[in-house]
């Protein structure tokens, strides 16, 4: 049996931040069932790429898949049949729209007081900006991040994955399994909600408490740390190695294996708040150095120190890594259509288990299996259909 089976989560998410929320509980074996429009009614098509695609092959895994149409009365009250049996609900609508919908958190918590609803919003669910659309562009900008992302003076930079969606999506799993945690002292639900830019302000860390404590503005650093050096990237005689040795004793190794201790001695690098005052120079000294090498042999040397170095890799380089293969991040998943299709296993390890490798489904493949558990025969089924509830 895996850790959440005994979960059964109704998935009304879309696009990316509440399906990576959905994934995290799918991947340890919580009964997830996709629940969208049929095709004939559905506005959002396309949303989230072809669905045979990577981007949605990724992100829907591990669940069934039915239809069902909330805005025919049929629908709707079907739905709230469900969640009478269900433990979870998810969605990443505009705050506004559950309501519309009939199946916010008092109409929810009504049929069912146990059930847990996990909403993602762009900007949270009340306050001014609560009914603005959300993308994870958007949340990058206004959170802070592209204003540190970047070469300092070339202006804002928006990062290579979607942070704010992928951080939503897993602060919103993490405060789903909380509340279930706590339903099992207190026998209620809860309604957890998170936004794509509270996510992204939560995720600027010490950048953050840099303004909200020291009055900081950071700025962008570029591939330097914004408080330490040496910290970043630098030609060798082949490539680009990359090093954090920020700390004295990290400071301490890097000048033994450089062989620059005469050069060290300078009393710019004195210290750590030394050493990123004038960083240049620093940086300058270890770029002589580390260019007469290859980055092969100043990875084996540093890191044999006990100095955190690697390559800087492009993805098919990522999954040719001998410890990447070890870790078997890669990850065969048997698609019905596809053959065998190649995803990235969940990034954690709970010995003894495994994650379940079920493809994502068609849209509405599994309707008649998942609505049979919860009371619908074949007749009942087929008037759903023929009305265009299902």
């Amino acid at each position: 049996m895996l850790p959440l089976s005994r979960f059964t989560v109704l998935d009304l998410t879309r696009v990316r931040s509440g399906p990576t929320c959905v994934r995290q509980l799918a991947d340890w074996g919580a009964n997830v069932v996709k629940i969208e429009a049929p095709e004939r009614v559905d506005t959002g098509g396309g949303m989230g790429g072809d669905r045979h695609g990577p981007d949605f092959q990724h992100v829907h895994r591990n669940k069934r898949g039915i239809t069902l149409n909330l805005k025919h009365p049929d629908g709707l009250a079907l739905f709230r049949r469900m969640v009478a049996k269900a433990d979870v609900v998810v969605e990443n609508y505009r705050p506004d729209v559950k309501d519309r919908l009939g199946i916010g958190w008092e109409a929810l918590a009504a049929v069912n007081p146990r059930i847990v609803l996990g909403s993602i919003s762009g900007f949270g669910q009340h306050g001014p900006y609560a009914g603005r659309p959300g993308f994870d562009q958007i949340a990058q900008g206004m959170g802070g991040l592209m204003s540190v992302t970047g070469l300092p003076g070339g202006g804002p930079v928006r990062a290579g994955i979607p942070v704010a969606d992928l951080t939503a999506g897993l602060y919103c799993a993490l405060g789903i399994l909380v509340a279930l945690l706590e339903r099992e002292a207190t026998g209620r639900g809860r309604w957890v909600h998170t936004s794509l830019l509270e996510a992204m302000v939560a995720m600027m860390d010490f950048q953050a408490t840099r303004w909200t404590m020291a009055g900081e503005v950071p700025g962008q650093a570029g591939n330097d740390h914004p408080t330490t050096t040496p910290t970043g990237l630098f030609r060798t005689r082949d490539g680009i190695v990359n090093l954090a040795g920020g700390g004295a004793e990290m400071w301490r190794r890097i000048v033994g294996t450089l062989g620059i201790a005469e050069q060290a001695r300078d009393p710019d690098m004195a210290t750590d708040a030394l050493r990123s005052r004038h960083r240049v120079k620093v940086n300058a000294l270890l770029q002589s150095v580390l260019e007469t090498r290859t980055t092969e042999e100043w990875v084996r040397a540093l890191n044999a120190a006990g100095v955190p170095c690697g390559p800087v890799y492009s993805m098919d380089q990522v999954f040719a890594d001998e410890q990447v293969r070890h870790l078997g991040l890669a990850w065969p998943v048997p698609h019905p259509v596809l053959g065998e299709v190649t995803l990235v296993r969940s990034p954690m390890t709970l010995e003894g288990t495994a994650p379940p490798r079920r493809p994502t489904p068609e849209r509405g493949e599994h309707t008649a299996e998942v609505l049979a558990e919860f009371g619908v025969g074949a007749e009942e089924l087929a008037a759903l259909r023929a009305k265009g509830a299902v």
